[in-house]
């Protein structure tokens, strides 16, 4: 798959943890642990991130996406830790638009954009 088709595909699916996120809030239980979800080389864009030749992996893009995902991660997992130990009100404020995570994630869509338009 080409740079430009894996970004895409990793928008669209980092998109999606703002549904699973929403669900765990809603419900106490996810799919996913914590420890899982808080590394970013565990997700099929990680993977692929981290399988670039170093030479790829000195592009100002790299390094600014690499950061932003695994932000992106921690973010994620801490929202989610509050949600499966029923801190609902917690988990639901890492959800709004102006947390961290809601930041991260724009930041983060941003920056694969660029990347993919380079």
């Amino acid at each position: 798959m080409s740079k430009s088709e894996e970004i895409k595909k990793a928008i669209g699916g980092h998109g999606m943890w703002k549904v699973r996120l929403r669900s765990a809030v809603d419900t106490g239980k996810s799919e996913f642990t914590v420890d899982k979800v808080k590394v970013d080389n565990q997700c099929d864009f990680g993977k692929w991130l981290y399988s670039m030749t170093n030479d790829e992996k000195k592009s100002e893009h790299w390094i600014k996406v690499r950061d932003l995902h695994a932000k992106f991660h921690v973010e994620a997992a801490k929202i989610l830790d509050n949600a499966l130990a029923g801190n609902k009100d917690s988990a639901a404020k890492g959800l709004d638009p102006s947390s961290e995570f809601s930041k991260l994630s724009a930041n983060l869509t941003s920056a694969m954009m660029s990347w993919e338009k380079a």
